[in-house]
């Protein structure tokens, strides 16, 4: 099979991995890999899905591909530029290109602030933003996720589940980013409300062109919001093919016991 990141495209990635490896050390001296020589493509505009079991590497591989670790081997490239050693410094302007929706609508939001302070921190951070403009721009997000902006006073107790997960989704798309991470996003909701914000998801992705990295191990999610799909087991990629022909016809053997599943 080729390896992902050889496959020939029109243009440049918008990310890439190649070869990364990532060990971690226990205090006992014990090393344990969460990653494998790990090599993907992520194009501009498309959706890369990443299924596997837990355990299998997702979650590090998340971390390694935003670098919010570093790799132990390997390189990640952002549009075309190695970040692998990039100091954290140096990561700052980065963190306005890539943003991630959390899995946990309830844990991944501070209790204790507004929702129009949770939406608008990123602002704060980045780009100073204060007064008027912050205001107008939290509005504009609340707005876009379908969201009152006269509920930005509120706390997100005040909210539901898939009402909290558009704050995220607010939360990660004021600074406007070309690359959003997708961990999980529905998994914590219930059925009826996960459409909902897998739409929502798309139709910003058409308006925007957003590029996806987005993670789960609930198949019909995958296969709904993929344009590929690459299969993660014990910290490897054993496959990675175009959605309808990796549900059609997988070649890994890990991959249709998945599927049978």
């Amino acid at each position: 099979m080729t390896n992902p990141i050889d496959a020939p495209t029109l243009e440049k990635p918008l990310l890439a991995l190649d070869r990364v490896t990532k060990d971690f050390s226990s205090d006992g001296g014990q090393v344990a890999r969460a990653l494998d020589e790990v090599s993907l493509s992520i194009n501009k505009g498309e959706t890369l899905g990443v299924v596997g079991e837990t355990g299998a590497g997702k979650s590090t591989l998340i971390r390694c591909a935003t670098r919010l670790c570093d790799v132990t081997r390997g390189r990640v490239f952002f549009n075309g530029t190695d970040i692998t050693d990039h100091h954290q410094s140096e990561l700052v302007p980065l963190r306005k290109r890539m943003q991630i929706v959390f899995q946990d609508p309830y844990g991944s939001l501070n209790p204790r602030h507004r929702v129009g302070s949770i939406i608008g921190e990123p602002l704060v951070i980045h780009e100073n933003a204060q007064g008027t403009e912050l205001k107008d721009r939290v509005e504009e997000a609340m707005k876009l996720v379908g969201l009152d902006p006269a509920a930005s006073d509120r706390y997100p107790s005040d909210f539901s589940g898939g009402q909290r997960q558009r704050i995220n989704i607010a939360r990660a798309m004021i600074l406007k980013p070309e690359f959003v991470v997708c961990d999980e996003p529905v998994s914590a909701l219930d059925v009826s409300v996960q459409a909902q914000i897998l739409n929502l998801l798309q139709d910003m992705q058409t308006e925007f062109g957003l590029t996806f990295l987005f993670v789960s191990h609930d198949l019909d999610v995958i296969r709904h919001m993929s344009t590929r799909v690459a299969v993660m087991n014990k910290g490897r990629i054993v496959e990675c093919q175009p959605t309808s022909e990796l549900f059609a016809a997988p070649q890994n053997a890990y991959t249709k016991s998945l599927l049978g599943c």
